[in-house]
């Protein structure tokens, strides 16, 4: 049901670098964690690259939008200014260069699918298929990808591009079409919102023998109490607060 790392670092770094740049995935990386959570997104002409927000505005200035923004141009752009300005040198960088970078350091990734609207299906089969090719030509010890995505044709699209690859289906809140949601998908487990999920609904999703994992956890009280309802895992914004070895009984 469950066979990665329990805790993982939110879209690299967390609250300590830019999030879904490199240097997030080095900074979580020199905090010993070896697993992270990040979003990938197409660009105009079908590349993915690391990016939460379909609109430019919030992690890299200006205006306009991923999806008709060519990958030359978005990853030339500033995506840590805003951050800080000692990340002033982080720029967008491609799936790519993260996934190779993460393999290199035996980093386990969860890959949100994040499509931008109107290119669900052609981003989920592009991600797919484009982990699956380098997961042939690069080496790990960590555990192969899993795919995950709030979006259900991107996973069923990424389903049908790379059938082998594990997947996970997001639900902000649990409705009640998760199960016939997660058994369409051939998923492995369900991603949620800490702040909905009660003791009745994890031991549902338990019960029916799936994963389940939580975002966005950044105390190590609230992750003992999930851990007990049976959460597989979750990942956090503190990776200064909440060790990646992290196990709800004890820190080690």
């Amino acid at each position: 049901m469950w066979s990665y790392p329990r805790v993982l670092a939110h879209r690299g770094a967390g609250v300590l670098a830019p999030e879904n740049t490199l240097e997030a995935m080095q900074v979580g990386w020199e905090h010993g964690y070896r697993a992270v959570e990040f979003d990938v997104m197409l660009s105009k002409d079908g590349f993915p690259v690391l990016m939460h927000d379909p609109f430019f505005g919030r992690t890299v200035a200006g205006a306009g939008e991923v999806c008709k923004t060519l990958a030359q141009d978005l990853m030339k752009m500033d995506a840590g200014s805003w951050f800080s300005p000692a990340f002033a040198h982080a720029r967008v960088p491609s799936y790519e260069a993260v996934f190779r970078f993460c393999c290199e350091h035996s980093i386990w990734m969860n890959v949100e699918i994040k499509p931008a609207p109107g290119h669900e299906q052609e981003t989920g089969r592009v991600v797919a298929e484009i982990t699956q090719r380098l997961m042939q030509v690069t080496r790990s010890k960590a555990a192969a990808p899993l795919l995950s995505s709030f979006s259900f044709d991107a996973l069923m699209s990424a389903k049908l591009a790379a059938p082998g690859l594990a997947r996970a289906f997001l639900m902000d809140t649990i409705t009640n079409d998760w199960r016939s949601c997660l058994q369409q998908l051939d998923a492995i487990a369900l991603h949620t919102n800490q702040k909905y999920l009660s003791p009745i609904l994890a031991k549902k999703v338990k019960e029916a023998r799936y994963g389940l994992f939580c975002y966005t956890v950044n105390s190590p009280e609230r992750a003992r109490e999930i851990f007990n309802w049976g959460v597989d895992g979750f990942c956090t914004d503190r990776i200064d607060l909440i060790p990646f070895n992290f196990r709800g009984d004890k820190l080690f």
